[in-house]
């Protein structure tokens, strides 16, 4: 497995060792052991999600301000750009953002530390998310911080209006934000 670093030190893409031939292709996705020894961080995933999406929705930026959840987030089908913020004050990227296009035809999966925010748009006619996390979904927990801040300034790949829920529409800037020290 090969690991790339993003601008955000935390934040990591992992790509595994594809074998390929005339009948397909086959990868591990996962394997608790090859990840604590290429990324040094040996994590616990308790829940795994997945998601389908149309062209232009719009999912996030999410986050949990207690059961924070690290994220190992793959593209199975369509194509994405995803958006991580980081939230943790203590960090030298601290309000930061980074983002790449995930898609199926490649085997590229994102490593999203807790303590960041995350979101991602759809930019195939559909998408399927899959990701594991390190703590369960908790409702009370659950924060979302605005898409589309002036502070964060990100240049989402619009092609018209997002689709999105109120809740994400109405997300906190982040200068009133819910954070992690």
């Amino acid at each position: 497995m090969k690991v790339e670093k993003t601008e955000i030190a935390d934040l990591l893409l992992l790509e595994p060792k594809l074998f390929g031939d005339a009948r397909g292709f086959f990868y591990e996705s996962y394997n608790r052991k090859t990840f604590a020894q290429v990324t040094g961080l040996d994590v616990e995933f308790v829940q795994d999600n997945h998601s389908r999406s149309s062209k232009n929705v719009l999912r996030g930026l999410h986050y949990q301000i207690r059961q924070p959840q690290g994220k190992l987030l793959r593209v199975i089908a369509g194509d994405i750009w995803d958006v991580a913020v980081d939230l943790r004050r203590s960090s030298a990227s601290f309000g930061r953002w980074a983002a790449t296009r995930l898609n199926a035809e490649t085997p590229r999966m994102l490593w999203i530390p807790e303590g960041f925010a995350h979101g991602f748009m759809v930019l195939s006619a559909h998408a399927e998310v899959q990701y594991k996390t390190t703590d369960y979904y908790a409702l009370e927990h659950e924060r979302t911080l605005l898409w589309n801040d002036p502070a964060l300034a990100i240049p989402w790949p619009l092609s018209g209006e997002p689709v999105m829920t109120d809740k994400d529409r109405r997300g906190t800037p982040l200068a009133s934000a819910d954070i992690f020290e």
